[in-house]
């Protein structure tokens, strides 16, 4: 067998498509068994004719001025769509011109990639609703917790119980609250109550305050946690002020009326996470137990406070001596009633 028979051969056996066209007439003058059976054509079928995507003159216009013309041809095949990379290149053979056409079955390689360009996709979609999803996470952590605090539970799992002192403790409740809880409407109540304490947390952050908690109609805030703050009696002092003349501005204009009891103390606080399911950051100790009782011995629309709150710290409130009083866990205390006057801007 000659050297021609058998390069004729290994292009007949071969699993890429080859044929030889007239770079003249663009026809077919060979191709091996691949090439006709991904076309089915026979010799002489213009080139034009299987490359449906090209018309005669713009293969003509293209190999003049390329060296080669590369095409994805699609081809339909037993119920199945092949793409067919192909190659349209100049050659020579015997010192005679010739078109060579190179063709690969390259389907699987298009599916994968489809298939790798699906999953991408997925993927980047899952990574964008992951994002959002750890956005309200730590948008409702934060609401629960104060950022350094929140930056230590993520990086870590936990959070240390920590000791803070001094800080300046406020606590707040409504008067009659379970009588209107149970009278209204409780779209009403829950309402009002939400707006309420969306005002609190508006003056509390604009003095440096931390609210911690809510508990019904309950309100607790912190000035000095986390961040120290040598002003921390001042802060909670002007919290104070300001919501019982947000209240008394409010209730000009509503139907009902809220009255607050406020008590402010300050001493020391543990801070921490508590809870492992339903976990809250709380705090403990003994100046929220003080501003508790304290709260609880006020009047309506009254702050109270132990009387070692200076003037100084009691922007916007007059003390008036109560004198002293027997509290439980703390003995007698000298305290002060504190009260305020005139209307709050919460845009100031």
């Amino acid at each position: 067998m000659n050297i021609e028979a058998i390069s004729m051969r290994m292009l007949s056996n071969i699993g890429v498509g080859v044929a030889l066209a007239d770079p003249e007439d663009l026809t077919i003058g060979y191709r091996n068994p691949a090439f006709a059976a991904w076309f089915g054509v026979e010799d002489g079928t213009p080139l034009e004719e299987i490359f449906g995507s090209v018309t005669r003159a713009e293969l003509v216009e293209r190999l003049a001025v390329e060296d080669a013309i590369k095409l994805d041809v699609a081809v339909k095949r037993k119920r199945r769509l092949l793409t067919i990379e192909t190659v349209i290149r100049h050659a020579e053979s015997d010192g005679r011109r010739i078109l060579l056409v190179e063709c690969q079955n390259i389907s699987r390689l298009r599916e994968t990639e489809a298939m790798i360009d699906s999953y991408a996709r997925i993927a980047e979609k899952k990574a964008r609703e992951l994002e959002l999803e750890k956005n309200r996470v730590e948008k409702l952590l934060l609401n629960v917790m104060p950022r350094s605090v929140y930056e230590e539970y993520t990086a870590f799992g936990t959070v240390t119980p920590k000791l803070y002192e001094p800080v300046s403790v406020l606590m707040l409740d409504f008067v009659g609250f379970t009588q209107m809880a149970a009278a209204a409407d409780p779209t009403v109540t829950v309402t009002e109550l939400n707006d309420i304490f969306t005002a609190f947390d508006r003056i509390a952050e604009m003095h440096g305050c931390e609210r911690i908690k809510t508990i019904g109609d309950a309100y607790l805030a912190v000035a000095g946690l986390p961040t120290p703050n040598p002003d921390h009696a001042s802060a909670v002092a002007q919290c104070a002020s300001k919501m019982i003349r947000y209240l008394e501005r409010r209730n000009q204009s509503h139907p009902h009326q809220w009255q607050a009891r406020i008590g402010i103390a300050s001493g020391s606080v543990v801070g921490s996470v508590v809870g492992v399911q339903k976990y809250v950051y709380d705090v403990f100790g003994p100046a929220v137990n003080l501003a508790s009782r304290l709260q609880s011995l006020s009047n309506p629309m009254e702050v109270t406070a132990t009387s070692d709150f200076g003037e100084d710290s009691l922007e916007g409130l007059v003390p008036v001596d109560a004198g002293t009083i027997d509290i439980r866990g703390f003995g007698l205390t000298s305290i002060v009633k504190l009260q305020a006057h005139g209307a709050v801007d919460l845009a100031a």
